[in-house]
């Protein structure tokens, strides 16, 4: 099992950075690919940003992708998501998630596939 805890979320300015945090709780956090979603009201979550238990392999959505990093720290228990050059558009709550796998280097943009959240952090971008 592991809880998963998100925070840096808040209101910025057009063109501002943000970084998201997701602090994983257990020992098990490198059985776990992680993601990034978001979701804005009435509409689906949307994935964002994927990173696979090595950490050596990145995914990200188009719409986000050479704006966005993530990141994970193997000793701190922790992902981190990297939002420059934010926009509008990008105004969602943010959920980490955790995604049990036997594979390395693998990822995955379905929410479906992963089976613990976080309690979400608000993003909200403003012009």
């Amino acid at each position: 099992q592991v809880q998963l805890v998100e925070s840096g979320g808040g209101l910025v300015q057009v063109g501002d950075s943000l970084r998201l945090s997701c602090a994983a709780s257990g020992r098990t956090f490198s059985s776990y690919s992680m993601g990034w979603f978001r979701q804005v009201p009435g509409k689906e979550r949307e994935f964002v940003a994927a990173i696979s238990r090595s950490g050596t392999t990145s995914y990200y959505s188009d719409s986000v992708k050479g704006r966005f990093t993530i990141s994970r720290d193997s000793a701190k228990n922790t992902v981190l998501l990297q939002m420059n050059s934010l926009k509008p558009e990008d105004t969602a709550v943010y959920y980490c998630a955790a995604c049990a796998t036997t594979l390395l280097y693998s990822t995955t943009s379905n929410s479906r596939d992963y089976g613990h959240w976080g309690q979400g952090t608000q993003v909200t971008v403003s012009s």
